[in-house]
């Protein structure tokens, strides 16, 4: 079997490069020729030898995920269902603004956190995603954007481990896929640009910090542990006390000065006045100590297994109000993609049952991806308005 070229970090690629008998420069212009100019036919990396590119074709090979359908939103968001085997499916979704491309990588499929808020924890839990596989969707998400809005230059600037799965529970993959994409010989981003998003895995939480520091968002959506418990079951073994102790920790080394802390809000049940006191009295600073932290309080979007209802527009931006006043630096997330169900909290996978693919969601122009599809060789594009 060959390798995969997509499952290695440079120093892993200089390792493989290096049992064929070549120099650690051979593979750094492989690893560009693969993540900046997403090459994956060795015959087109005119720089290599040849005898270089003899010995690829018969070693290794560079494949992405199956992509098995891609919907656009009509706010130009776009989610992409990937096929990762065994019946499982993963999604991305690339989310444009004024003056950033950012993308939602997934790092499992399915999720085992089981938060209630959120539809991938509702499916369970399949797998751990490779490095590979969380880097493929960076990859093909990255050229395929290049070749669509018809640009030259780099079009994703921000990455969010934010998508299917809790990716400190992915650790040994999490961490070569991020030093990828930090590498100035493939995505070049910034450790500012990368989030890793966590529902608060303290251990590994700590290990990022010393491994790999990005900026890190953790998933908090309660201001108590009775709460927390109840909304994000992982609070019973890692209790708000210990995740707090742990973001202050992580802060010591992260490249931003905060920690941004995620909230879902839901109708009645952590959306009060008296909800957001409380947070405030957990958050704010002691006399002398700077802020720490910044709030993004998130629309939830509903699902028919929840059983909970978004909050009323008046209760956000009251809560919202509650904690600007006491200096802690809040913002409402904007819903983007919610028509092709790519919003935060609705990425699902559609595990089950993936031979049919449909279209379920109106105001969409939808891709139904096929073998003979533009994105796989020799393409057709089957365009779907509703």
């Amino acid at each position: 079997m060959t390798a995969n070229l997509l499952d290695y970090d440079l120093d892993g690629l200089a390792a493989f490069c290096e049992r064929l008998g070549e120099k650690r420069f051979r593979a750094t212009q492989l690893f560009r020729w693969i993540h900046q100019k997403g090459a994956a036919q060795f015959e087109d990396m005119s720089d290599l030898a040849k005898s270089l590119r003899e010995k690829l074709k018969t070693t290794a090979h560079v494949q992405a995920l199956p992509v098995l359908s891609q919907h656009i939103s009509v706010d130009g968001t776009i989610k992409w269902l990937f096929d990762v085997g065994g019946g499982n499916a993963i999604e991305t979704v690339f989310i444009p603004e004024d003056d950033r491309g950012t993308l939602c990588v997934s790092s499992q499929a399915g999720c085992a956190v089981a938060c209630r808020f959120c539809s991938t924890g509702h499916q369970g839990f399949s797998r751990n995603l490779t490095a590979g596989e969380i880097v493929s969707q960076l990859w093909f998400a990255e050229h395929f954007l290049r070749k669509h809005l018809k640009k030259d230059e780099r079009v994703i600037s921000n990455v969010v481990m934010m998508g299917m799965g809790e990716p400190l529970q992915n650790y040994s993959a999490l961490v070569p896929a991020l030093r990828v994409m930090l590498d100035d010989h493939a995505y070049g981003l910034s450790r500012r640009r990368v989030t890793v998003s966590t529902s608060g895995v303290v251990p590994m939480m700590d290990r990022l910090g010393q491994d790999c520091p990005v900026a890190l968002a953790v998933s908090l959506h309660a201001p108590n542990d009775a709460l927390r418990d109840d909304l994000v079951p992982l609070n019973r073994k890692y209790p708000i006390a210990e995740l707090l102790d742990a973001c202050k920790r992580y802060l010591e080394v992260a490249p931003r000065d905060f920690i941004t802390f995620e909230y879902c809000m839901l109708d009645g049940v952590n959306d009060t006045p008296a909800h957001a006191a409380e947070l405030v009295k957990l958050v704010r600073p002691v006399k002398g100590e700077r802020a720490w932290c910044k709030f993004n309080l998130i629309p939830f979007n509903p699902f028919p297994a929840s059983g909970l209802v978004r909050s009323q527009q008046s209760a956000v931006l009251a809560f919202s109000k509650i904690l600007s006043d006491a200096g802690i630096v809040t913002t409402i997330r904007k819903t983007r993609g919610d028509d092709i169900d790519a919003a935060c909290g609705q990425l699902a996978g559609d595990v089950q049952d993936r031979t049919n693919i449909q279209t379920r969601i109106s105001k969409r122009r939808t891709i139904i991806i096929t073998p003979e599809n533009e994105l796989a060789p020799q393409g057709r594009e089957d365009i779907v308005n509703d």
